[in-house]
C-alpha cells in the first residue's frame, strides 16, 4: 500500500483549479479544444494526485485516466467536454461573486471534476481509485463508451460527479434518453403548375410527427417529443425532402425496446413517400435499485442527504445497465446547466468534495470487510 501526503480540502485551491479549466474552452467535437483541455485536466490530476494521467486518444478528442495503483475498487466518473463554443468565455469570463462560481462548463461540470480531485487528494491511501473523464459525454459517449464500461466492470462501484439535483441532492436513478432522426423522401414538382405530379414530404412529415408525439407515455415516464423539423427549398415547389428529430426518454428497458420497435415500424401515410430511420435510446435506463447500495452509504456520511430520480442521462446510464452500483449527482452544487446563467455554490464544494472522499473509504472498507468474511 502506497501511502500519501493527505492534502486538507481548500476552497481557495479548488477555485484556483476551476479557473484553470473553465479557462481552457472544450466544446465538443472540436479536436483541438478537447486536446488542450485534456492537457489541462491531465496536468491539475497530477499537480494534486501525483502520478501520471495517461491520454487515451479517440475519434472524439481524449479521454483522461488516472490509477491510484493496486487493486481497481472504485471508478470516479466525469467528463471535461462541454456545450459552449469558443467565444464564450470572452463573453462570460470565470468569475466568483457573492457566493457563486460563474462561466462556462463551470456545473456541467468542470466543478464535480476539481472537487473529484481533491476528495482523492485528502486520502492518504488512494490505492484502488482510479478517475475517469472522457471527452464527449455531451454528445452521446460513442467513442468513450467501452472504455467506461470496462473500468467500471473493473473497479465495481462508481461514483459520477455530474452536478448535484436541484437543492444539492444526488440522483438515484435517471431515464434512458436517445434521439432519433426521420428522414422523409418525397419528389419534386412545380407547387403551381403541377402540384398533383409531386409526392409532398412536408404533408408526409406532419402525419408522422402527430404519429411519433402519440407514442409517449408520460404516465409512465415515457415523453417522446418531436425537437427540430426542416423540409422545403422553395415557396413554389412541393417539397422532396424532410427531416424530423425526436427527443425520447424512457424509465424501463421495456419502454426502450417499445419505442425503438415502434421508429422501426414507421410507414408512410402519402403514397409514394419513404421513410427512413436513424437512431435510438442510446443511454440506457438507470433504475433506482443501482444506485440503492451507495445511496445509503452516502446518507450515514450525510443525514438528511436527498435523493432523486431525473429526466436527463449521463455516463452513469451505461455502469448501471452493467450492474455495477452507481450513484450520480455527486458533483457540484449550483444550477444552469447548459445556460448563460451556469453557476456552483462556493461554499458547498469542501463539504462535497469531503462526501466523495468519505465514499471511496466507506467502499473500501466494505469491499475489504467482505473480503475477510
Amino acid at each position: 500500500m502506497t501511502m500519501h501526503r493527505a492534502v486538507p480540502v481548500s476552497v481557495d485551491a479548488m477555485i484556483e483549479d476551476l479557473r484553470t479549466l473553465v479557462e481552457v474552452e472544450s466544446p465538443s467535437r472540436d479536436q483541438g479544444a478537447l486536446a488542450a483541455s485534456a492537457a489541462t485536466v491531465a496536468a491539475v490530476i497530477e499537480d494534486r494526485l501525483g502520478g501520471r494521467a495517461r491520454l487515451v486518444e479517440s475519434e472524439a478528442g481524449p479521454h483522461v485516466h488516472w490509477s491510484g495503483g493496486g487493486e481497481p475498487r472504485v471508478l470516479i466518473l466525469g467528463h471535461h467536454d462541454t456545450v459552449f463554443p469558443i467565444g464564450t468565455l470572452e463573453r462570460r469570463p470565470f468569475r466568483v461573486r457573492d457566493g457563486h462560481a460563474t462561466g462556462p462548463g463551470v456545473f456541467d461540470m468542470l466543478g464535480g471534476l476539481v472537487q473529484a480531485v481533491h476528495a482523492v487528494a485528502a486520502l492518504e491511501d488512494r490505492a484502488g481509485v482510479e478517475i475517469l473523464v472522457t471527452a464527449d459525454e455531451e454528445v452521446g459517449s460513442h467513442s468513450s463508451r467501452a472504455l467506461i464500461e470496462e473500468r467500471a466492470l473493473a473497479c465495481g462501484a462508481v461514483l459520477v460527479c455530474e452536478g448535484a439535483a436541484d437543492g444539492g441532492g444526488v440522483k438515484t436513478g435517471r431515464k434512458g434518453c436517445g434521439t432519433f432522426q426521420v428522414i422523409i423522401t418525397g419528389r419534386a414538382s412545380h407547387a403551381g403548375l403541377e402540384p398533383a405530379a409531386g409526392v409532398n414530404a412536408l404533408v408526409e412529415a406532419a402525419h408522422q410527427i402527430l404519429d411519433i408525439a402519440a407514442l409517449g407515455r408520460p404516465e409512465i415516464g415515457t415523453t417522446v417529443t418531436p425537437t427540430v423539423a426542416s423540409s422545403g427549398t422553395l415557396d413554389n415547389v412541393v417539397p422532396a425532402q424532410a427531416t424530423v428529430v425526436v427527443d425520447v426518454r424512457v424509465e424501463s428497458a421495456e419502454e426502450k425496446e417499445r419505442i425503438e420497435a415502434a421508429f422501426a415500424g414507421l410507414v408512410p401515410r402519402v403514397a409514394e413517400a419513404e421513410i427512413r430511420v436513424e437512431g435510438s435510446v442510446g443511454r440506457p435506463p438507470m433504475p433506482e435499485s443501482a444506485s440503492a447500495e451507495l445511496f445509503a452509504l452516502a446518507q450515514r456520511l450525510a443525514p438528511g442527504l436527498e435523493g432523486r430520480a431525473v429526466g436527463g442521462g449521463s455516463d452513469g446510464n451505461f455502469t448501471a445497465a452493467l450492474g455495477v452500483p452507481t450513484l450520480d449527482g455527486l458533483g457540484a452544487v449550483g444550477g444552469g446547466a447548459h445556460a448563460d446563467h451556469e453557476y456552483v455554490v462556493v461554499d458547498t464544494m469542501a463539504e462535497r468534495a469531503a462526501l466523495v472522499a468519505g465514499l471511496v473509504r466507506a467502499i473500501r472498507a466494505g469491499r475489504r470487510a467482505g473480503c475477510t468474511g
